[in-house]
């Protein structure tokens, strides 16, 4: 699904999940397409259980331990996911193709997620793109802060 169509369905479907379609089309998607287009790929590949929830992993700094942090590793292929999916403790995981803006939404929700990384060159699962939830969180504050007008 391209960029437009996937932005377009999050304004269809903003009601939904407790948006107003307003905010979702003025100060939401600008900053999802903006962070999308960094990303190349129009959609990703999670692995996630059999209830669907998506694969966390926790990190730690190699230096300091007590530095940690939750991401979700975000594909663009699923071979890539099969991959990595080889390198997991369980089994019982199967790959889900999401849309790229529809994911960077669903991590404004996930409290308990840190970051998603996205392996963004197929092949390579050394080098990715982090999108800390907290940054994307701050662009869309700004978004709001700047459009006040459009908010009723």
């Amino acid at each position: 699904m391209k960029l437009k169509k996937q932005l377009q369905s999050l304004v269809k479907e903003a009601p939904q999940h407790g948006v107003s379609s307003v905010v979702m089309e003025k100060a939401i998607n600008p900053v999802l397409a903006m962070f999308a287009k960094q990303l190349e790929h129009p959609k990703y590949y999670l692995l996630s259980n059999a209830n669907g929830d998506w694969l966390l992993t926790h990190l730690s700094h190699r230096e300091r331990s007590e530095q940690e942090k939750t991401v979700i590793y975000a594909f663009s292929t699923p071979e890539d996911a099969a991959l990595f999916h080889k390198n997991t403790e369980t089994n019982l995981l199967k790959i889900t193709a999401i849309p790229v803006t529809h994911l960077l939404f669903q991590l404004l929700a996930l409290k308990q997620v840190d970051s998603i990384i996205f392996m963004a060159i197929s092949g390579n699962l050394e080098k990715g793109i982090e999108v800390p939830r907290t940054e994307l969180q701050d662009s869309i504050q700004k978004q709001l802060a700047q459009g006040r007008s459009f908010i009723v």
